[in-house]
């Protein structure tokens, strides 16, 4: 069954680092764009990055820009997210997603169409 699968989430203190992987299984993505969501309890889920196709481009969200880097590896299917001076603001379930599209994507959730079950991220102060 394809489907996207997350790990490397955990507890770690704020100013901590945490590197997300994102395996895919009866997906081949290399033709789309990637993306990492987030959403804490009680609040709308939010873009955190994307990355196209061919790693070339990336984009991210303000509140994660300097901070957090996505990469791929479409040799190995993966797709990363390296967090690093972690805030308690930061805590979330962090979702892989791939995009409805092959050659454009955009921030907005409704534009992915996979998306994994998520790990959770939690930053202690």
């Amino acid at each position: 069954q394809a489907r996207l699968v997350e790990s490397g989430g955990g507890l770690v203190q704020e100013g901590g680092s945490l590197r997300l992987s994102c395996a895919a299984f009866g997906l081949q993505n290399s033709m789309w764009p990637m993306a990492w969501f987030r959403q804490a309890p009680g609040k709308e889920r939010e873009f955190v990055a994307l990355v196209t196709r061919n790693g070339g481009t990336t984009y991210y969200a303000d509140s994660v820009k300097g901070r957090f880097t996505i990469s791929r590896d479409n040799v190995k299917n993966m797709v990363y997210l390296q967090m690093s001076s972690l805030r308690p603001e930061d805590t979330a379930n962090y979702y892989c997603v791939r995009s409805i599209r092959t050659y454009y994507t955009g921030r907005s959730s409704s534009e992915y169409n996979y998306w994994g079950q998520g790990t959770q991220v939690t930053v202690s102060s």
